[in-house]
């Protein structure tokens, strides 16, 4: 009974210690990316300009690079993980992931379910299409096929109610795992538009020689921040203060300047 009871006392002092060592509600988020030294950046690595793989087959971009900046300022190692985007929050919360940085739009189901930075950069939804195409407005998509990324801020701007009125006007809407298969589709005829990121887009056009065009017509205003987990305020506070000392400094307008010719970050 003595050694029952011993033990049972052992058991109780290891939860008292435990619950010591963190308070109930304190944010040990920064700590916990010092302690390890590393910030695990999850993203789609076929998201160019923002991040995607070269030649090389190396992760590259403009994300990465204002990351990498990022890290050195805070002391810690960036480690790129891709991930299947439609998962991006299951990866998070499972902490295989420490951030979804790639070009991540702020909506209100993100804003309620993670914890994001202010938005560093703007863009905006939009419709892609062939240079030889007779669509030049949302209007004619009726009855046509869309072609969209799957868990992408593009699908979830299709699927609000106030976008409804469009999406059911549209004859069929193709899925894919990433851009550069949507855009595929819409080269070989099968898709008629794609519903996406301008920034991407027209990176596209003008650094890799697709024959698309961006319609002037947008389907919304979107902005672009940095996910992390809901309630890590001390991680992401860091990453924007950080990101606040580098627009300070002038880095960031140099890494803008060599990806997009100009600083079109909207950091203040």
């Amino acid at each position: 009974m003595k050694k029952v009871i011993s033990i049972a006392m052992v058991f109780i002092m290891m939860l008292t210690m435990a619950a010591c060592g963190k308070k109930d509600g304190e944010d040990n988020s920064l700590q916990y990316i010092k302690d390890k030294g590393t910030l695990v950046m999850g993203l789609d690595d076929s998201f160019p300009p923002m991040g995607f793989r070269d030649d090389a087959d190396n992760i590259v971009g403009f994300d990465i690079d204002l990351a990498k900046a990022v890290c050195e300022k805070l002391g810690v190692e960036l480690e790129t993980q891709p991930i299947e985007w439609e998962a991006k929050e299951q990866e998070l919360n499972t902490k295989n992931i420490d951030c979804i940085w790639n070009g991540f739009s702020v909506t209100p189901e993100r804003l309620e379910n993670l914890t994001m930075t202010k938005p560093y950069m703007e863009n905006n939804i939009s419709l892609v299409v062939t240079n030889s195409s007779d669509i030049v407005t949302f209007a004619d998509m009726a009855g046509k096929n869309l072609a969209v990324q799957s868990g992408s801020s593009a699908e979830e701007a299709l699927n609000d109610e106030a976008n409804k009125d469009f999406k059911d006007s549209i004859g069929n809407v193709n899925g894919f795992g990433d851009y550069v298969t949507a855009l595929m589709d819409l080269e070989t005829g099968n898709s008629d538009a794609v519903l996406m990121d301008s920034v991407v887009a027209n990176y596209m056009i003008t650094d890799l020689g697709k024959d698309f065009k961006v319609l002037d017509e947008t389907l919304v205003a979107d902005e672009y921040a940095i996910g992390f987990r809901k309630g890590e305020n001390a991680l992401s506070d860091a990453v924007w203060n950080a990101l606040k000392e580098l627009k300070e400094d002038g880095t960031i307008a140099k890494i803008s300047t060599e990806w997009f010719g100009s600083d079109i970050t909207i950091i203040e």
